[in-house]
This record gives C-alpha cells, structure tokens and sequence, in this order.
C-alpha cells in the first residue's frame, strides 16, 4: 500500500505532463485530439481508480501465492530472466482477461469505463476500472506459479506492466515498421477501441501482439477504415463512478425485468450486449446503429465552468498526493482514517463530474464532500496532520470548503436556470 502510493507519487505527475503534452502538440498541428471535459474525466477516472488501488479494496478468491505455494515445480532464484518471465506470464494472463472482459456480459463491466471516451488519446489511458471487487483470474498466472516466480517479483512488475500500456493510447503516431510484428502499438491499439464493424472485439494484447496472432484475435488498422471510437450503447456522462456501475445496474435491471428464469440466470454469462427478448423489447436502450453518424457527448458548459472544473481537478489531485505521500503516517494515527480519505476522494470526483455533467443536483454531492471535510477538520483534530507541514492548512481549508459549496451552489443554479429556458422554448 505504501510502496505503490509512492511509485504513483513519481508516475501521476509525468503522466499529467504527457497528457497535457499530448494536447498541446495536437493544438499546435492542428489536430487537437484531446476535448477538455473528456480529459477531465479521464483523469478523474484514473484518481478513483489508484485510490481503490491504494486502499485496497477488493479480494482475491484465488491468490497468487497460493499457487505458489501448492503448485510449484521449481523456484527459479531472483535474476534477470524471472522478471522476464514474470513480465511474460502477466502479459499472457492480461490478455485472457482481457478477452473474456469484452466477452461476457458480467466481466464487461470491470472494463467498460476504460473504453468509455468518445475520444483516442493518452487521458483515455487512465480510464481504469473501481468496479472489481473479487479477483478471480490469479490462475491465469499459472506459468509464473510453476516456476516458483515469487509473488514479490510479481508485485514489482504488475505496475512496470501496467504503466508500459499508456504510451500507446495515441492518434499522433503511425505505423512503426518491423514492431508492428512484436509488440502492441498505437494503431494495433486504434483498433481495439474503435467500434467499426470490421475493428470491434480485436487486438486484445497488452504489451505483446503475438497473442492475438497466435488465438486468432488480430486485425490490422486499415487506411481505408478510420476508426470510431467509444462503445456501441454511449454512457452519456462525465462521472466515472455511475460509467463503472452503469452495465451491471442495466444487467440488475434486466434480470429482475425478465419473465424468463432460464435468462434470469444465464444473462451474466452471455455475449456482451446480450438482453432478454422481452426485456429488450419493453425497455429499449439506445444503441449506436452507424458509426459515422452519431452526436458524441458534449455537453455546452461555459467558460467561467470550465475553469471551475480544472482548479477542482487540481486541487484533487493536491489531496491524493498528500494521501499517497503519508499512507504510513495517516495509518499511525488511525488505521480507518486513510478510508475516510478515501471517501472524500470519491466524493470530490462524483462532485465535480457531476457538475460537468451539468447537473442541477451537483450542488448536493458538493456539499457532503464539504461538510466531510469540515468534520475531518474540527473533529479529527486536523487535515490528516497536515498542518505540521503548513501550519496554516486547516485554515486555508475551511475556506476552501465554504467557498467550493458557495460556487457549486451558483453553478447548479445557472443549470437549473437554462434547463427551465430550453423547456419554455
């Protein structure tokens, strides 16, 4: 928990630096890639996730030392060739589960956020799921777990594996020749999120192409095919926590609506997508039926918002880097503290999204953020023993906290206004 706060307090800011990169280089070619509010999400979605991350929530029916422990043939010592082969092995597992999320309907639910952009390019990246509460595919892992590759080893390089992902997540780079053939790139990678007829449910790989060559799931990008990006039922908002939740309350919803036992059943392991006939038929869901004509989410937000927005964005990520910098000390003071961090952290996010969403409620998760953090002030004694490294911490945050419930109000209040307008006419 420790160790990873403190590899995400080096990896958040040269992430943040090469998505705003990313921006201004299309800006400067005139290819502007990257949409502000969805940039916002997506980096708002990849705060939600490290700090499930973080926290650790979640369980493993299955662990990795586990096989270890019962299955071993070998115990290759600590060299090079072991993180090699760890690397390998995590890279064969991720592409199965890869798989199998866009091929399942309960499993798709765990990966929907991560192609929920509308948009291609690296914020998109962050795009990662909170809704994995139960890890079941540690035997994925299996060829580690034989060769005795210890779980530390595996620890190590989970993050390496999962942060050399990112890179790809781009429409400024084109074909790189003889790598096309080794490793996953920005265009085999186009392919994987489009949601052309010709592209969808291709390109599984994370790190290595040759899994999909070898099990028959890879598709090159064609020059005649522009890819579309996004999913065939839109999620239509900016809040990554109702996006992770979103499938599976649909599959809830369906399963209960159903007249059928047998669908009522067999739904969550059906095609992704799949609904029940006469569900489908009583309750429609909007689904894209041509690619190249579709409105893509843009809600029109006012300047003066924007700006709100982005100071909001940067003051969350202010409060995660504290948490992540002082896991250990948080803990010594109260071991549950760092959980009530992690509540504000979600709040914010559900808050802020909210609003950009343009929300005329928005004004309301703002001011449960507020008063929790004005509870954590005057009744935890403190922001978290912050004010030992400013002493005027606690201070600034009460007027933060005021201030933001103030704003938040004034903005829900513009929403409403407009919504009443657009109804009149």
């Amino acid at each position: 928990m420790e160790t990873y706060g403190k590899i995400l307090l080096i990896a958040m800011p040269a992430f943040l630096i090469l998505v705003l990169g990313e921006k201004f280089y299309g800006v400067l070619k005139g290819r502007d890639t990257v949409r502000n509010m969805d940039m916002i999400s997506s980096l708002s979605s990849g705060i939600t996730n490290v700090t499930k991350d973080v926290l650790g929530i979640g369980v493993a029916i299955i662990s990795y030392d586990w096989l270890v422990k019962h299955i071993a043939i070998v115990h290759i010592q600590s060299t090079v060739l072991v993180y090699v082969i760890a690397f390998i092995s995590l890279d064969f597992a991720g592409y199965w589960v890869h798989r199998i999320a866009h091929t399942y309907n309960f499993f798709w639910n765990n990966h929907i956020v991560h192609h929920s952009s509308e948009e291609f390019n690296l914020a998109c990246a962050l795009r990662q799921s909170i809704s994995v509460f139960v890890k079941i595919f540690a035997f994925l892992l299996l060829p580690a777990a034989l060769l005795g590759v210890s779980s530390k080893v595996i620890a190590v390089v989970a993050p390496l594996h999962l942060f050399a992902q990112f890179w790809y997540h781009t429409r400024h780079i084109n074909r790189m020749g003889f790598l096309e053939k080794i490793i996953v790139t920005p265009s085999h990678h186009r392919v994987h999120h489009a949601i052309n007829k010709e592209y969808i449910d291709k390109n599984y790989g994370q790190i290595f192409i040759v899994w999909d060559k070898l099990f028959g799931t890879f598709t090159e990008e064609s020059p005649n095919i522009p890819p579309v990006y996004g999913i065939t039922r839109p999620v239509h908002t900016w809040n990554p926590i109702k996006i992770n939740f979103q499938h599976v309350w649909l599959l809830i919803k369906d399963a209960w609506r159903t007249k059928s036992w047998k669908d009522k059943f067999r739904i969550w392991l059906m095609p992704t997508g799949w609904r029940p006939t006469d569900v489908a038929e009583k309750y429609p869901v909007y689904k894209i039926e041509n690619v190249y004509f579709f409105e893509k989410y843009n809600p029109a937000i006012s300047a003066s918002a924007q700006y709100w927005c982005w100071f909001q964005l940067i003051t969350v990520l202010l409060f995660i880097s504290y948490l992540f910098g002082n896991i250990a000390s948080i803990n010594q003071i109260n071991a549950s503290y760092i959980y009530i961090y992690g509540a504000f952290i979600f709040l914010t996010i559900y808050a802020l999204t909210e609003l950009m969403d343009k929300n005329q409620y928005a004004f309301i998760p703002e001011i449960i953020k507020n008063v929790l953090g004005i509870y954590i002030i005057t009744q935890l004694g403190g922001w978290f023993g912050a004010d030992k490294v400013l002493p005027f911490i606690n201070e600034i945050l009460m007027i933060y906290f005021v201030a933001s419930t103030i704003v938040s109000f004034y903005f829900s209040y513009v929403f409403m206004k407009e919504k009443t307008l657009n109804i009149a006419d």
